[in-house]
């Protein structure tokens, strides 16, 4: 064997062995995920969790969906079982708290929500893990269209007002929530109240002039998120006026508007003329060709 043969030889054993070369002995590397659980809680009724799982791809966390997670009340355990969720393509899933772990959740007046991935053949094993304390949101009004919530919490088994959490107060919308005026939050004060002026006046409600009001406190560190909501006569009343039978935009063909057909027909009708007058002059051209010969 020539001498340059043994030196390659000899190299490539060398990083056969040793410990960091691992090309042909462990597969390719797994990705991380990252969980996050956030705890809901409308009209103080039965609380739901919202499960959202990224991981970071080339750079930026991006949603991940066909994950399984698994969520425990308190512990890890089969009797704190509260179900097994699977994301979606936007990396996000909904469960409501079964009825069989009522007991469970009135043991204790805060409460920690488990959650875990296994591990597949791509992502390696997560774990998240959120504490929330027990709140509720109360909503009235008051004489001049003000709107008042409370926010209460579970402290020595009696419901205790909380100072200095900030409240959005709104108005239920199809798009988003629409606040009552120009500020954003209301601060509760040592009794736990937070109120603002209703100043959408012109805001259009349904036949009866009926809008849902909302109080709600969002992304709290500790009560999670809680909303609540009444419906109020400060709209104003929507008539539906029909256009079936009119010239509209939307309506069908025989009902479209006089100065679009006449658009239309316009653009036809140009259009066919200038084809019909440059057939006449092809005709034209070859009879005066033919009288020319």
């Amino acid at each position: 064997m020539k001498p340059l043969n043994k030196t390659l030889t000899g190299l490539l054993s060398a990083l056969l062995l040793l410990p960091g070369y691992n090309g042909f002995s462990q597969g390719a590397e797994k990705a991380s995920l990252n969980i996050a659980i956030s705890y809901f809680n409308t009209n103080n009724r039965i609380p739901y969790l919202a499960v959202n799982v990224k991981s970071k791809i080339t750079g930026r966390f991006q949603p991940v969906g066909g994950v399984a997670v698994k969520l425990f009340l308190n512990k890890d355990s089969a009797g704190t079982f509260i179900g097994k969720v699977v994301t979606s393509e936007k990396g996000e899933a909904h469960t409501f708290i079964p009825p069989s772990l009522q007991k469970e959740w009135a043991s204790s007046k805060s409460h920690t929500f488990l959650a875990s991935f296994d591990g597949d053949k791509v992502y390696d094993p997560a774990k998240a893990d959120l504490t929330v304390g027990k709140a509720k949101i109360l909503i009235d009004t008051v004489a001049g269209r003000s709107v008042v919530a409370t926010l209460m919490e579970m402290k020595d088994a009696t419901w205790t007002p909380v100072k200095g959490a900030d409240v959005v107060l709104a108005v239920r919308r199809l798009g988003s929530d629409l606040n009552i005026n120009e500020t954003l939050t209301f601060a509760t004060d040592s009794t736990g109240k937070a109120s603002g002026d209703f100043k959408r006046d012109s805001i259009p409600g349904d036949a009866k002039g009926d809008i849902t009001l909302v109080a709600k406190i969002v992304d709290n560190d500790k009560y999670g998120n809680l909303s609540v909501e009444k419906t109020v006569p400060w709209g104003a009343k929507f008539k539906y006026n029909s256009t079936f039978n009119e010239r509209t935009l939307f309506a069908t063909r025989d009902k479209a508007p006089i100065w679009l057909q006449l658009i239309a027909y316009s653009i036809m009708f140009a259009v066919w003329g200038i084809l019909i007058y440059l057939v006449f002059n092809v005709f034209k051209i070859k009879k005066l060709g033919e009288s020319a010969k």
